[in-house]
């Protein structure tokens, strides 16, 4: 089951706003050889929500022919229609991804029943196995635990993206849903080690685009259960947990992943590529976590 640092990959793209494949090819190369755990192709950080339908589905494609079967790739399908959200998440296990990453619904705010609907829906039209995401500071809409407790009953339903920010809220779902949930994860790069001392599974990260290796063996002492490692592996990556937001994401990680020599840096409006104030904070927490 899927566990550990697993990358929120950024996706690549040239000067006139296409996507950068042969880029793509480099970063899964990339995390293959840098022990992550896993892709997330086409999330938040992959700038799902200004790629069309056909760009959406063809890096999901050429990830899973990149991984080659040498990393798990999941897909994110989530939408704010359900019938979307299934169009995604059935495409996706036709291109053979491992697993589906399904963020709530967000601006139309459903209720608490019909995210249950929602959720409930797409894993009984499509049998990938599926991890909720829920991410109210992005979305305007936050995924109960109570709600979640009900949709754990549901098979392909293997997990949950917690970054609700909450610390609180991963000793609820740990303590309702771990039994029937196997995949309970941090969404917060700067919570993650303390969200695995509380029995959760890993991260879905934005800093392992940048320091893969440093968050892989953090992860690996945490879920070893040596905590005194993790943490102190985790103060050096601390800074740049905190520097990969000082604008919205993904504009600080493409900028990252630009200074490392692995893609352009170049981003899609309404997004703009970050604030030249800004290069020296990230370059520094770049350096403090041995990436630079």
């Amino acid at each position: 089951m899927f566990q550990g640092s697993m990358v929120a990959l950024v996706t690549p793209m040239l000067e006139d706003g296409a996507v950068d494949y042969d880029a793509l090819k480099r970063l899964v190369d990339f995390h293959v050889n840098s022990n992550t755990d896993a892709i997330i192709a086409v999330g938040t950080t992959g700038e799902s929500a200004t790629l069309d339908p056909d760009e959406h589905c063809e890096v999901i494609a050429r990830t899973v022919e990149f991984a080659n079967g040498g990393i798990p790739v999941i897909a994110g399908t989530g939408a704010n229609s359900t019938r979307e959200a299934i169009y995604f998440t059935r495409r996706a296990e036709e291109l053979g991804a491992d697993a589906c990453l399904l963020v709530t619904p967000y601006y139309n705010k459903p209720t608490q029943e019909g995210l249950y609907q929602h959720f409930k829906a797409i894993a009984e039209a499509v049998p990938i196995r599926q991890i909720l995401y829920n991410v109210p500071g992005r979305t305007a809409c936050d995924l109960l635990t109570s709600t979640v407790n009900l949709l754990a009953d549901i098979e392909n339903i293997v997990g949950i993206k917690d970054a609700s920010a909450d610390i609180n809220r991963a000793t609820e779902l740990i303590q309702t849903c771990a039994d029937r949930m196997p995949v309970i994860v941090s969404g917060e790069d700067g919570n993650a080690c303390e969200h695995m001392h509380l029995g959760g599974r890993g991260i879905i990260s934005v800093t392992a685009n940048v320091a893969p290796k440093q968050m892989s063996e953090m992860c690996i002492a945490a879920l070893a259960g040596d905590f005194a490692r993790a943490r102190e592996l985790n103060a050096k990556l601390d800074d740049l947990h905190k520097a990969l937001f000082v604008e919205s994401n993904p504009i600080p990680v493409k900028w990252a992943v630009h200074e490392l020599g692995l893609i352009g840096e170049h981003i899609r409006l309404p997004l703009t590529p970050l604030s030249a104030q800004y290069y020296d904070q990230v370059r520094a927490a770049m350096t403090k976590a041995g990436v630079l």
